[in-house]
């Protein structure tokens, strides 16, 4: 499955909602956001308009390891 190459840092936070993940903290142009689903789990995000898709691909395989999906899975529950 292809990632989203326009999703924004707020859309995709409002999707990761599903899973758990609440903003804790934003620093300068990074927000950091937690889980406690499946054990605590925290990503950082920058808060950009478009996402790169490398970065956007890290950020979603790290979540993804963390919740036992796979990258095509969790797109598929985020609705992405």
């Amino acid at each position: 499955m292809k990632l989203p190459r326009d999703l924004s840092a707020q859309e995709l936070i409002r999707a990761l909602r599903n899973l758990g993940y609440e903003p804790v903290r934003q620093i300068g142009s990074h927000i950091r956001i937690r889980t406690m689903l499946n054990g605590e789990h925290h990503e950082t995000i920058p808060s950009h308009d478009a996402l790169k898709a490398g970065t956007l691909n890290v950020i979603l395989k790290n979540i993804a390891t963390h919740h036992a999906l796979s990258r095509d899975e969790l797109l598929t529950l985020l609705g992405l």
